[in-house]
């Protein structure tokens, strides 16, 4: 499903250059559940990134179902996210002013369908996360747990084949967190979603099937 040969990813400005990722080689199957750990600074979010092809490596290549997709243009890669990656991410990422209904609906307006049927499958995705009966209200009036789960709804509406997911518990309490993770969880073994989890509790990490783990921008497992 994800698969990343010798990638390389560096930062540079005008007096510094900076190494995120070394040489990683790494295989993420279709329908695994893998959690990523290191220390802050390790490259985890860049790692999700340049899965997520938010970003691109300064070398080596990046695979999704056994196409190299580095060369790929930025249409073309906006409408391979779209259709086939859903990112969640610890800071809720929730337009204010819009709805719950509407906030869910922004990745399906980038699709050919009709009002009704985005309407019909933002209503389905927030039923998942059990926000039914909050469509109409604005991430204001929603505890955080309940923002998560509309961000969840976001990234799942489209259906996608994979979930990359960056500290999607960090900013809940413990019992909210268990309930986050439990969503994705079902998202996994009831719905075959691959997911990729950046987390620093090894609680959570210990719930996924395999831990990636990441030193100074280096695989060390």
């Amino acid at each position: 499903m994800i698969m990343l040969e010798n990638v390389d990813k560096v930062y540079r400005t005008a007096r510094i250059e900076t190494l995120a990722l070394a040489n990683i080689n790494l295989t993420v199957e279709d329908g695994e559940f893998v959690a990523v750990m290191g220390p802050s600074g390790s490259g985890k979010s860049t790692l999700l990134h340049l899965m997520g092809l938010l970003d691109a490596p300064s070398t080596g290549s990046i695979h999704l179902s056994g196409k190299e997709v580095r060369a790929w243009g930025d249409r073309r890669l906006a409408r391979l996210r779209n259709e086939s990656i859903g990112f969640i991410f610890q800071s809720f990422h929730l337009v204010p002013d819009l709805t719950v209904l509407d906030n869910v609906e922004i990745p399906l307006l980038y699709r050919k369908m009709t009002g009704s049927d985005r309407r019909k499958r933002c209503i389905r995705a927030l039923e998942q996360v059990g926000l039914g009966s909050r469509i109409h209200h604005r991430p204001g009036q929603l505890s955080g747990g309940q923002q998560q789960r509309v961000a969840i709804a976001r990234a799942i509406v489209g259906e996608p084949r994979i979930l990359l997911a960056d500290e999607p518990t960090g900013n809940l309490d413990s019992q909210m967190g268990d309930e986050i993770l439990q969503i994705i969880e079902e998202l996994n073994k009831q719905q075959g979603t691959t997911v990729v989890m950046v987390t620093h509790d090894p609680r959570m990490a210990e719930r996924t099937a395999r831990t990636i783990r990441l030193f100074d921008g280096r695989q060390v497992n």
